[in-house]
């Protein structure tokens, strides 16, 4: 199987980038991190890797919102190699702030860098402050309503820990989500564990199933193709049971449910 070559963008304040590299280096892929200093100086590497994957922090300190000057980067100087990675047979991941930073620019819901130009069209959607104005860390579970994406495959429910402050998806017309729905872009639903109904966008939830007061409960969203996803939780902090709270009281596999998300990335390569 070939070895797939995964760019780990950081950013001053990104502080997740060590574990989601070694996330994928765990799954048989080369992961680099790379300094978004350094593809600005260069945004042609970006074509030499198969996998971009936007980790979790405080890109920027959040100074002025998460995520949001992160994506200006990428929407204002990376939009042409960036929209041609996109456009080729390669995979993209957002976890938290990365998640923050691909919807800000555009990258999601639809697969595209978001256009300068004045006359473009304003956001369908954008990640806001949670419903109780704090920042919110715990576990949560998740399932994925029968996802096509890439990530996702072979994957029903999971548990993940979440850490943020703003990860409360919103939407500028609720009839954009039932664009999302009919182009299999719920990813990720917040789910009460043990819960059984077919569509778990659709069920009425609350803290702290919901923990952030998320539209339809999304916890990650996709794009049309399946190959970009973005998520509020956090896979890359559950590779091995004992990350887990409960792996004493829980009879746990070895592997953390998280690292199947990187797995299924490696093997759409193989």
């Amino acid at each position: 199987m070939p070895t797939p070559r995964v760019a780990v963008l950081r950013a001053p304040g990104t502080n997740c980038d060590h574990e989601t590299a070694h996330a994928f280096e765990l799954c048989g892929a080369q992961a680099e991190r790379i300094h978004l200093f350094r593809l600005l100086e260069q945004p042609q590497r970006l074509l030499d890797y198969q996998i971009l994957c936007v980790p979790g922090g405080f890109s920027y300190g959040d100074d002025i919102g998460s995520g949001v000057i992160f994506a200006s980067q990428l929407r204002n100087r990376l939009a042409g190699v960036l929209g041609e990675f996109l456009q080729s047979d390669k995979l993209c991941l957002g976890i938290c702030n990365g998640f923050q930073a691909l919807l800000k620019a555009g990258v999601l819901p639809n697969g595209q860098v978001a256009s300068l130009e004045a006359n473009q069209p304003p956001a369908s959607a954008t990640l806001t402050w949670n419903h109780n104005g704090k920042y919110t860390a715990r576990w949560v579970h998740l399932r994925t309503a029968g996802s096509q994406n890439v990530f996702l495959r072979g994957i029903e429910s999971l548990d993940l820990p979440i850490a943020h402050a703003e990860g409360r998806i919103v939407v500028r017309d609720p009839s954009v989500l039932s664009q999302w729905k009919q182009h299999g872009q719920f990813a990720l639903c917040y789910s009460k564990r043990g819960a059984t109904d077919a569509d778990p966008s659709s069920v009425e939830l609350s803290f702290p199933e919901n923990p952030n007061g998320s539209i339809a409960n999304l916890a990650g969203i996709s794009d049309p193709t399946g190959r970009i996803l973005g998520l509020m939780p956090h896979p890359e902090r559950f590779l091995f049971r004992t990350q887990h709270p409960n792996w004493t009281r829980m009879d746990l596999p070895e592997e953390g449910a998280g690292l199947q998300l990187f797995r299924n990335a490696v093997a759409y390569f193989g």
